[in-house]
């Protein structure tokens, strides 16, 4: 899961950016509006974390724009302010949810699992394909009741393919939704992960998970 911080406040953003990376996940960040905006036209992200006060555009013009633009991206807003009229004016202008500052990474962290939720209507962060079954709040896999042991990188391929199965994602959309603009691997990066996963996840299964669908990617699907 790829995450976008906007934080103006130097040691916050980098607080931020280290603990949700050491929670796996993948995670951009910048310190204003408008540069926020740069990095919402260049990749996808599946939550936004929005401070409302930021120089140059603040984050309620942001959140306008992204709405106003047809990004649907889930938004947490952060502010320093805690007005009924405040959290009123950001909700209506289309946020998911509001934080107020001070928050504890725990609240947090809880706030993130909720919003991540709604899309799909799930009741918890579990998906389940024939016998498989990926837990995102505990980073587990277990198929046919048997646990499967993953790195981080291959949890965050493989959750990528089970939130979307069914769905043909292409390398790059993988990519995008693993690895932030600081990573620099190779092109075929995606193609070993994946190997790596059939390994572990298919086996001897008769019944196959993850396949390649060529000249345009990857899908996880039940297929015996």
């Amino acid at each position: 899961m790829r995450i976008l911080v906007v934080e103006d406040e130097p040691d916050l953003n980098e607080v931020l950016v280290k603990k949700l990376q050491s929670e796996n996940y993948a995670v951009d960040s910048c310190f204003d509006g408008l540069e926020a905006m740069v990095y919402l036209d260049a990749a996808a992200y599946d939550i936004v974390l929005l401070d409302i006060m930021l120089p140059k555009k603040d984050g309620i013009s942001v959140l306008n724009d992204m709405r106003i633009n047809g990004n649907k991206t889930p938004v947490l807003l952060l502010t320093a302010k805690d007005s009924i009229d405040d959290r009123i004016k950001g909700l209506d202008s289309g946020a998911d949810d509001y934080l107020t500052k001070p928050f504890s990474f725990r609240e947090l962290m809880a706030r993130l699992r909720a919003i991540t939720r709604r899309p799909a209507g799930q009741a918890t962060n579990q998906y389940e394909i024939a016998d498989l079954v990926v837990n995102i709040d505990t980073l587990t896999a277990v198929r046919g009741g048997k646990n499967i042991p993953l790195s981080h990188k291959e949890f965050v391929v493989l959750e990528n393919l089970i939130r979307n199965k069914g769905v043909v994602l292409t390398r790059e959309k993988i990519e995008e939704n693993g690895w932030d603009f600081s990573f620099e691997g190779g092109s075929n990066v995606v193609d070993v992960y994946i190997s790596y996963l059939r390994k572990k996840i298919d086996g001897d299964s008769p019944v196959k998970l993850i396949h390649t669908i060529r000249g345009s990617g990857y899908v996880m699907r039940e297929e015996g």
